[in-house]
């Protein structure tokens, strides 16, 4: 159902009304006043003329034939698109359980016959600027939910690219290069798109999912910014003292990642981001840190980021063939890495850049 709001500059008001010459008097009074009158003699017809033209205000009869004023109330009270329309009963009842039944059903007011002109318009021309009032307000309010939200998107993006220039510092500090990190988040993308397509895995991870954990992966090691450059750059050799630093950066960039705040949307962002952060080094087995998780106890972000930073490594920095590379991995299945997720990477592997 579609309502229209034909606005001609006049408020149109629906009169409904069993009786001809309680249509023609409204209709008199609401023309003296300066608006658009629409007739309907009938519950049934008014939801016609509704459907047809949306009116400011109803001012309807109780006590019609078929649908009366205060089942037409109802109707229009329980549709969304109807239920803000200011609802006048008039009636040459006056029991003041009418009245509240009236007003208990939604109603705005009650007015009595025989009419008098100058309380008809004064009681219309009340509500009508109300509800005038009542929309401007919601679309004052709209619009400044608009521009809201575009401010926080706007904050949203600065924050990110904060955190990817952080990101960008912590790799060079770590001597990663930035096709490393491009390989990182590709190549995530495309094991998460193979787990989507297995039943083990489809539940978890939906087309929202990948798009994140791609953006999240490259914020893995964003706590290097908090680790001295000697320890970052040692090869080998680390006392225990300086592992124990170096470990930290989980924590770090943790830290760091949970201390922002935004929409539903971007907290989405920061939280798998953080999994990943907190614990991508954590170890199939429990074998891993910063807490010893194991199992599905480890956030599945940081189990595939995981894998492929060990995929990139081991065809990046140590040079292997994609062969070679999982003939590695495969030893490490089951200890450092889900089987599961191993297997998967084994059949798209050709599919990594």
């Amino acid at each position: 159902m579609i309502y229209e709001d034909k606005d001609d500059g006049k408020d149109k008001v629906l009169i409904v009304d069993d009786v001809e010459t309680n249509r023609i008097i409204l209709e008199e009074i609401i023309k003296d006043m300066g608006g658009s009158p629409v007739l309907a003699e009938s519950g049934e017809q008014a939801l016609e003329k509704i459907r047809e033209e949306y009116p400011r205000l109803v001012l309807t009869d109780i006590s019609m034939p078929g649908m009366n004023g205060y089942e037409l109330c109802r109707v229009l009270k329980k549709d969304e698109e109807t239920k803000n329309i200011p609802i006048i009963f008039i009636s040459a009842f006056d029991d003041p359980q009418d009245i509240v039944e009236g007003f208990f059903l939604g109603g705005e007011d009650y007015i009595t016959k025989p009419f008098i002109p100058e309380v008809v318009q004064a009681r219309v021309g009340v509500h009508l600027r109300l509800h005038k009032a009542r929309h401007e307000l919601m679309e004052m309010n709209r619009r400044l939910q608009v521009s809201v939200n575009e401010q926080l998107k706007q904050m949203e993006l600065e924050k990110k690219n904060i955190l990817y220039a952080l990101a960008g510092i912590a790799a060079q500090n770590a001597s990663y290069d930035k096709k490393y990190m491009e390989r990182l988040q590709a190549n995530c993308r495309t094991l998460a798109q193979g787990m989507q397509l297995s039943p083990l895995f489809e539940e978890k991870i939906s087309d929202t999912y990948i798009d994140t954990i791609e953006l999240a992966a490259p914020l893995c090691d964003i706590g290097n910014i908090g680790i001295p450059r000697d320890i970052l750059l040692k090869q080998n050799g680390l006392t225990g003292e300086e592992e124990t630093v170096l470990q930290g950066h989980t924590t770090v960039g943790a830290k760091l990642l949970s201390d922002l705040h935004g929409s539903s949307d971007y907290n989405d962002f920061i939280r798998i981001s953080t999994d990943i952060t907190h614990y991508h080094h954590e170890n199939w087995d429990g074998s891993g840190y910063p807490e010893g998780l194991k199992r599905d106890g480890i956030p599945l972000a940081a189990q595939i980021v995981s894998l492929v930073d060990r995929y990139c490594t081991l065809t990046g920095k140590e040079k292997k063939s994609r062969e070679d590379a999982l003939s590695v991995m495969q030893t490490e299945s089951g200890i450092k890495f889900n089987p599961d997720i191993f297997n998967i990477c084994c059949k798209i592997s050709r599919q990594f850049c």
